[in-house]
């Protein structure tokens, strides 16, 4: 879905679940899960480095039922097609079951650490996180099935292990090798925090994130981009190269974070490849931003956590090379706008979306000032919405 699209309502998702499937509307679960943003700290998730993501009010909903066969049913209140398993099968990865291959990959890694299943169970699901928008829909998908899955059978998996389990099927089932800070956020999130989290040791702190007369606004390029289909995975083995390239001159570290800005200008000139280098610097000096923006929401200084923002995105136009011309026009178009503190892209790049903090009595003029230079730039709208923090999965009903 767009960004602008009405929002289905979660009081429709329990007679929808009836109609479809009958029986008892009472023995129905509702659970929720929501999208995520990442203040700062882009593409260090899997360099060991600090991020600083929070939980927003946006949610994917699923509602669930036991069977008294070992029958699996997905349906999605949105789109049709119905796809249908056995909890006992092997389950492999398989293009044409869509969106059911993220369900599938969590099943198949509860079956893995030993969790059995006595029955199978029927899902009806509903999103109104934007699929593709770079704010997380698969993970919002990975981790509310699984908590779903988890508490309806009595697993009572933790939200850090959830989290893991949603890693874990992208890694082994999906094929992409992502880092864990969008399944952690989605997992553990509290509304009005924000979280600082160390990908390499997974501990954690919530910070309040008190932003008075502002409000973060999530602008979706909508430019459709699959993660496994971007060139995210080549990111990844150039820091991974970089890594070792430092490794083998004795510099003692285990992940690229590790470095200090003052320690790389040391150490830099072991890495003679103009483009490993950059990628280092944006992950060293990208790291040192997320504790300074943990500093500066602490201290209440929302001028500089936006020049924070501004600095991040041309750190990921100039050094990463991961925004493109659909992310740099709404990141540059907003950091022009009055009342707007700063903005970068946010996720994965390549498309998806940017975010911005603005004041709330100028979120209207500056939605409308954006896409009137975005449009006429792309050629086509971006989606907008202003969001605040929310929580982490939950059950509903």
């Amino acid at each position: 879905m767009g960004l602008t699209e009405k929002e289905y309502d979660v009081n429709e998702l329990v007679p929808a679940f009836v109609k479809l499937y009958g029986g008892n509307a009472a023995d129905v679960a509702v659970f929720s899960s929501p999208a995520r943003i990442n203040i700062i700290g882009e593409h260090i998730d899997y360099n060991g480095g600090k991020v600083f993501p929070a939980a927003i009010n946006r949610y994917l909903y699923v509602a669930i039922r036991k069977r008294e066969d070992s029958k699996i049913v997905y349906n999605d209140a949105r789109f049709p097609g119905t796809y249908e398993f056995d909890i006992n099968d092997d389950f492999v990865y398989d293009k044409k079951n869509d969106y059911a291959n993220y369900l599938n990959g969590i099943l198949s890694q509860m079956k893995s650490q030993g969790y059995k299943f006595p029955c199978g169970f029927e899902i009806l699901m509903a999103s109104n996180v934007p699929a593709g928008g770079g704010i997380s829909s698969s993970s919002a998908l990975e981790c509310g099935f699984a908590y779903a899955v988890s508490e309806t059978f009595g697993f009572n998996i933790s939200r850090v292990e959830i989290a893991k389990l949603g890693q874990m099927s992208e890694h082994n089932f999906m094929n992409v090798n992502c880092g864990i800070m969008d399944q952690f956020i989605i997992a553990t999130g509290k509304k009005n925090t924000a979280e600082k989290l160390d990908c390499a040791t997974l501990e954690y702190e919530y910070a309040p994130l008190e932003l008075g007369d502002y409000r973060f606004v999530v602008m979706n390029t909508n430019k459709v981009r699959k993660l496994s289909d971007s060139k995210y995975n080549e990111r990844r083995s150039q820091c991974e190269q970089a890594l070792k390239i430092l490794q083998d001159n004795g510099v003692a570290i285990k992940a690229l974070c590790e470095l200090t800005p003052a320690k790389w200008e040391e150490v830099k000139s072991f890495v003679t490849d103009e483009i490993l280098q950059k990628r280092v610097k944006h992950c060293v000096y990208e790291n040192q931003r997320v504790l300074d923006a943990v500093t500066a929401l602490k201290d209440g200084d929302l001028k500089k956590l936006g020049e924070l923002l501004n600095a991040s995105h041309k750190s990921l136009k100039e050094d990463y090379e991961v925004t493109g011309i659909e992310l740099d026009t709404l990141a540059e178009t907003s950091q022009k706008q009055e009342g707007c503190l700063g903005a970068r892209m946010t996720g994965a790049g390549f498309g998806g979306c940017a975010i911005a903090l603005v004041h709330k009595d100028k979120v209207d003029s500056f939605i409308e000032n954006v896409q009137k230079e975005y449009t006429a730039k792309i050629g086509y709208a971006a989606g907008f919405f202003a969001c605040e923090s929310g929580d982490g999965v939950a059950k509903l009903a």
